[in-house]
């Protein structure tokens, strides 16, 4: 985990060292906060799943800063509430 934060592949990735660190903090923020990882990973620590997530083009930045997911949001409507599951 910490091997591919040392290469310059995830950093380029997100488009620097600052908007990883951003990234990362908000993703972790979300993930303690109750938001479901968008990686299958068993046993696995947050940063780890991070990292993935990073990693497999699932999260990034948008252009305000704020923390976007690629995969389409899942709503599930209980009680006539919509509630979605991406998000804490």
């Amino acid at each position: 985990m910490i091997d591919e934060l040392k290469e310059e592949e995830i950093v380029n990735k997100v488009g620097g060292r600052f908007k990883l660190s951003t990234l990362i903090q908000k993703r972790m923020i979300a993930l303690n906060q109750g938001a479901r990882p968008l990686v299958e990973m068993r046993g696995a620590d947050k940063m780890s799943i991070v990292i993935q997530e990073i990693m497999q083009d699932k999260i990034f930045l948008d252009l305000s800063g704020k923390l976007q997911t690629v995969e389409a949001t899942e709503d599930v409507e209980i009680a006539g509430e919509t509630i979605d599951l991406t998000q804490p």
